[in-house]
């Protein structure tokens, strides 16, 4: 049994140590990276055969990771898999660690977003041809080179980007084939293409949440395995 003098002499050291370090017992304490930033979504299924699973997101506070909020979430129809082989048109949802560049949607930015929102118009696209220089982004009007037919015309998904956030996967430097429009938005009727969807209403609480000089992140993973979100 530690003595009183043992605890005092343990706790000054403690003081003079300064900050504890990340909590090691919530998951983005247990993760081999969070980006680097003190805010972070979490997107985990129990398999990578999963269709559902769970969104969370974090503050991290004086070294201790704290649940701001979660929500049911849904996944590829294809279930997960790991990113940096994942194959364009293979409806699964890629895992791994991701920023998010900004927002958009069809409807208004929830009051209190201060995360960069970009309006949905009749002419936003965005293009998932690879043979066009837009690929991978954004493209308003169509870029000339992208076929209407390999792109999403965002203002034709009223349901789901009624307010949207882009997940950073494949977009710095795009690698053709790999996969593109990959989103964390509000859910359609099941299953989802490739992107994570929450409830509209969990939906509009992460985009009042998140923080521009927060640095916030996502990163999506299984339980456990190869693809476990706490390898990212």
């Amino acid at each position: 049994m530690r003595t009183a003098a043992a605890l005092a002499s343990l706790l000054t050291c403690a003081a003079l140590l300064g900050a504890a370090p990340a909590d090691r017992g919530a998951l983005p304490g247990r993760m081999a990276d969070t980006g680097g930033g003190s805010q972070l979504i979490t997107a985990v299924a129990p398999t990578t055969g999963a269709t559902t699973g769970t969104l969370t997101w974090w503050d991290l506070r004086d070294g201790r990771w704290t649940r701001a909020g979660s929500a049911p979430a849904r996944f590829g129809a294809g279930g997960l898999t790991e990113g940096g082989t994942r194959r364009q048109g293979t409806d699964t949802t890629p895992t791994g660690l991701y920023d998010l560049p900004y927002a958009f949607g069809i409807k208004e930015a929830p009051p209190g977003t201060t995360y960069p929102y970009r309006p949905v118009r009749q002419n936003s696209w965005w293009c998932q041809d690879n043979d066009s220089r837009a690929y991978n982004r954004w493209s308003e009007p169509r870029a000339a080179d992208c076929r209407a037919t390999e792109a999403e015309h965002l203002i034709s998904y009223g349901t789901q980007y009624a307010h949207a956030l882009v997940i950073g996967f494949n977009y710095r430097q795009p690698v053709r084939g790999r996969g593109a429009g990959i989103f964390l938005h509000v859910d359609g009727r099941g299953a989802t293409a490739g992107c994570v969807s929450v409830p509209a209403e969990a939906m509009r609480r992460v985009l009042t949440w998140v923080t521009p000089a927060r640095r916030p992140h996502i990163a999506v993973g299984t339980a456990d395995g190869a693809t476990a979100i706490t390898r990212y």
